[in-house]
């Protein structure tokens, strides 16, 4: 049987990193209890620097606590390290805050399919891998340790040249928590396991982008602009789902799994014209052409080739401009709040499962 490996590491520098913190282990407590009631799984073994997460052992569980600082932590050879240590013949590796809308059918499929053969990967996304399962564990002695689990998928399916097999597109396949802008996503649906909710219930986050957004998903061909790394299967879904006429600008899909953002490579179309219009005319340009907008700012921030802290990134998927120290992302979310129309920033999971989950509470 596959042991399943939990990574959850952070270090909250600020009140906002501090409430994503949370809800990373809130979602982790939820996603921990599917997994024990699965007889397709042998143990548990959660790697956190996180000491509180302690508490969480049981006879099923392990909980090896760290000293790793995120910026220092390596996922391949952390991984590597936990499969010599425990040998199990298969493994199902995925984050804390990973899939925390999965449905145990949906993680006893995964194991399944690489219970049944060998030299067999299951994942739920070709090049932005939450979850990733297979077997042989071993075969992680053979290369060089995948910096991230996305890196991991490609070294499975090109260099161990593995059978790859894909979880069906759901929402609980795909909808992640990275950044706050997912929060505000979950806060205005009823999804999500007690742990979450309960946590959800005690932010009090803004959501009226999000109704406004419902509003103009079911309206009658409004325009939506989504911006970002959009994937097919989004644009599909829509255009299946509702009458909206949609205006697509898809750029720098892979980024981080090619290793186009750690060497500083990822270029925007929009990036470009956001640097010679200014953010406010970028969004008043952008305010005439649509009903509202859905933007995955880490594309056109990395364009800019500057370091930018998560505390900003996050008080910009929020609104709060007042407390961001980067003078272009303080100006580029003030043009957002106040361009007239609704406008949700956030990273790639905003446009993947953050859009899934706006099309499963909102489709007619």
């Amino acid at each position: 049987m596959p042991d399943a490996i939990i990574f959850e590491g952070s270090e909250a520098k600020s009140p906002v990193e501090e409430m994503l913190q949370q809800a990373r282990h809130a979602a982790l407590k939820d996603n921990l209890a599917k997994l024990k009631k699965l007889p397709e799984i042998d143990r548990i073994i959660i790697a956190t620097n996180r000491q509180e997460l302690a508490s969480l052992a049981d006879s099923r569980v392990i909980v090896e606590v760290n000293s790793i600082r995120p910026g220092a932590f390596h996922f391949g050879r952390h991984l590597l390290e936990i499969v010599e240590r425990y040998r199990p013949e298969a493994v199902i590796c995925l984050g804390g805050a990973a899939v925390p809308l999965i449905q145990p059918e949906e993680l006893a499929y995964a194991c399944r399919q690489i219970l049944e053969r060998k030299d067999v990967f299951v994942t739920n996304n070709v090049q932005s891998a939450d979850l990733i399962a297979f077997n042989p564990a071993a075969v992680l002695f053979r290369y060089e340790p995948p910096a991230t689990d996305n890196a991991l998928a490609l070294l499975l399916r090109y260099d161990a040249c593995f059978e790859q097999v894909l979880l069906p597109l759901t929402l609980g396949t795909q909808f992640d928590i990275d950044t706050p802008a997912d929060l505000l996503v979950m806060a205005a649906s009823p999804f999500g396991g007690p742990h979450l909710r309960r946590f959800l219930d005690t932010l009090n986050l803004d959501t009226q982008n999000i109704e406004k957004i419902k509003e103009v998903l079911c309206g009658d061909y409004r325009e939506l602009a989504l911006i970002g790394r959009i994937g097919a299967p989004v644009i599909a879904r829509l255009n299946r789902n509702f009458k909206v006429r949609l205006r697509v600008f898809s750029e720098e899909r892979g980024m981080k799994a090619l290793g186009r953002l750690e060497r500083n490579e990822v270029v925007s179309l929009l990036g470009y014209w956001l640097e010679e219009a200014g953010p406010e005319k970028f969004f008043n340009c952008l305010a005439k052409t649509v009903a509202a907008a859905i933007i995955d700012s880490r594309v056109l921030f990395a364009h800019r080739k500057r370091e930018i802290s998560d505390a900003d990134r996050f008080y910009s998927d929020l609104g709060e401009y007042g407390k961001i120290q980067d003078p272009f992302v303080r100006e580029f979310t003030r043009a957002a709040v106040h361009s007239g129309i609704p406008v949700l920033l956030g990273g790639h999971s905003l446009v993947a499962g953050g859009i899934f989950a706006l099309i499963a509470e909102c489709a007619c």
